[in-house]
């Protein structure tokens, strides 16, 4: 009977021996080399197992997934820098947003516009109108500021002092009829109200004492009756003392509001009149001057920062020509405007809204 040759531990059961030696049969000495099936009468037993042999399987295991990592890297290096660049452009966006907590909720420049004089004028022309007011004195356009959605609009005491009747033209030409409910003439100050306004647009108040010499700025405006006017300049100077008409007074040459078609815009500054004569009641107060063209109708439009919001209620220009044009609207801004802080807007809020006035 032919040995059969099987690895360790596979050896089939068979009967003791009559010596009592152990029935399994002893492993061979050595590892016989297999047998072939085509030799006649060989059993076909498969050839044992080689040993487990130390491979370099594991340092395969281990190198593809480092290959894999390393070009994942390569990939996501590349990838990387756009996104970086992109991250970073959103994050430069996102700088440009206002900081101030007494921001009141309204237009904000989209993402994409941000910095922009355009997409300042998109954001925030919708929430400025065009005043006229109606006196014995005759007629007067300025201009203001929507800072509630159901009609409540910031613009000069002198745009509206004295009036009998008030009209005011939204960017979309629709007219309302408005009512006075406060002023504060000693801040050429005004607040109106439209009568059955509701879901206007707004305009968001930013933060006045953050605003620098050299910033940019853009005016929003009707002068001459032009509604949405655009302009745009820098902080030219802070903290500059302005004086004028406290109302309508006629007792001058000029007087207290601009009158549609006019040049007259009379206010004092560094002891002296321009533009005619602001009269006996006047008030002075501190400005933002900026270069940004103000014209008659400006008054009482905003002033604005790149990121949309108000920082100023523009107030008085300055027009060499219009004192000695007589009326003529042939002068032009120079490049002095002035504009109350939006600071004193926002504290002087709840005494207008109470009606209060000084």
């Amino acid at each position: 009977m032919t040995d059969s040759h099987r690895p360790s531990g596979e050896y089939p059961m068979y009967p003791s021996y009559g010596n009592g030696e152990a029935a399994y049969p002893p492993p061979p000495a050595y590892e016989p080399a297999p047998q072939s099936a085509a030799e006649p009468g060989a059993a076909a037993w498969p050839a044992p197992e080689p040993a487990p042999a130390q491979t370099p399987a594991p340092e395969r295991r281990v190198k593809r997934p480092l290959a894999l990592l390393a070009a994942v890297a390569i990939v996501a290096a590349a990838i990387g820098g756009g996104t970086a660049t992109l991250v970073g452009e959103l994050a430069d966006g996102g700088s440009n947003s206002s900081g101030s907590g007494s921001v009141v909720s309204g237009t904000t420049v989209s993402r994409s516009s941000a910095g922009t004089v355009s997409g300042v004028a998109a954001a925030v022309a919708p929430a400025i109108v065009e005043i006229s007011a109606t006196s014995s004195a005759g007629d007067a356009t300025g201009s203001g500021v929507v800072i509630t959605s159901d009609g409540e609009i910031v613009t000069n005491n002198h745009v509206i002092s004295g009036a009998s009747q008030i009209k005011v033209a939204l960017s979309t030409g629709r007219t309302y009829t408005a009512d006075v409910v406060g002023t504060d003439a000693d801040k050429d100050l005004a607040l109106i109200k439209l009568q059955d306004a509701s879901g206007l647009k707004t305009a968001s108040l930013g933060d006045s004492s953050a605003v620098k010499v050299g910033d940019q700025v853009v005016a929003i405006g009707s002068p001459e009756g032009l509604t949405g006017t655009v302009t745009s300049g820098i902080v030219s100077a802070l903290d500059r003392d302005v004086t004028v008409a406290k109302d309508d007074d006629s007792s001058g040459s000029g007087q207290g509001r601009q009158q549609q078609g006019g040049g007259n815009w009379p206010f004092e500054f560094g002891g002296q009149q321009f533009n005619g004569d602001t009269g006996t009641s006047k008030t002075t107060y501190k400005a933002i001057q900026t270069d940004a063209s103000l014209n008659p109708g400006n008054s009482g439009g905003a002033l604005i920062n790149m990121n949309g919001e108000i920082i100023g209620i523009n107030s008085a220009m300055y027009s060499p020509s219009s004192a000695s044009a007589s009326g003529s609207s042939a002068a032009g801004s120079v490049g002095l405007g002035f504009a109350i802080p939006v600071n004193t807007v926002k504290a002087d809020l709840d005494a207008l809204r109470a009606g209060n006035g000084s």
